[in-house]
Order: C-alpha cells, then structure tokens, then sequence
C-alpha cells in the first residue's frame, strides 16, 4: 500500500514539471470549509471540458495539504506569494509565467477569457 502511494504521487509532476505543457490553476485556501473556495469550485464545475480544452490543470492548496502537482504546500505559497490564512488563486500560463491574480473566486468564463487571450492559445489555434 505504502509502495502504491509512493509511486501514484511520483507520477503526479510539480508545477514546474508542467511548464511548457499545461497551464496551472492553483486554487488555494486556508480550510477545505472555505466559502470562497466552495465557490471556486462550483464555478469550474462546469468548465471540465473548456479546461482539458486549455490544457488546464487544477491544483487546490488547501492549508498544508496540496492535490493536483508534486509540490509541497510551503514551496508553492512560497513561490506564488500565496496567504496562509485567505482564499487566493493564480493562474500560470504555459511559459510559467502567472498570468491571473486573485483574491476572490473567478468564474469559468472570465478564466477562459483570459485564457485564450494568452499568445500561446492564439497561436495553438490557428
């Protein structure tokens, strides 16, 4: 069981593993009870496709605990300038670069907006 783990979350790459591949969506908050986080959810409910469509990958932070990359909690509040203690949430382009900011949920289209307003998208559709 301890071996399965280990190799399920070897598989799962780091947020700069993703780099050139996907783009990030780190959701983060402080409780797994959080109301703006709940929200967040329930906005990318119906955005699963619009995402594998983007090349979106969903990463929530929420207190310590991370799901979605291999990065650690400390490592990822760290580099994105993140809060401990209130809902935030960034999105990183494929150059790695966070291209969104907020400290409140951000609803699927507005995701997608900014999303396929990126170079990269534009150029992957032409």
């Amino acid at each position: 069981m301890i071996v399965a783990l280990a190799v399920a979350a070897a598989s799962v790459p780091s947020v700069a593993e993703m780099r050139w591949q996907r783009r990030v969506l780190v959701v983060a908050a402080p409780a797994a009870g959080d109301q703006a986080l709940a929200a967040q959810r329930e906005a990318l409910l119906g955005w699963r496709q619009g995402a594998r469509d983007r090349d979106v990958q969903v990463v929530e932070l929420i207190g310590d605990r991370v799901t979605g990359a291999r990065d650690t909690a400390a490592a990822l509040r760290a580099r994105l300038r993140l809060p401990l203690d209130r809902f935030a949430l960034a999105l990183i382009g494929k150059d790695g670069h966070v291209a969104l900011r907020s400290g409140e949920p951000v609803s699927a289209e507005a995701l997608q907006d900014r999303i396929d307003a990126m170079p990269m998208r534009r150029a992957g559709q032409r």
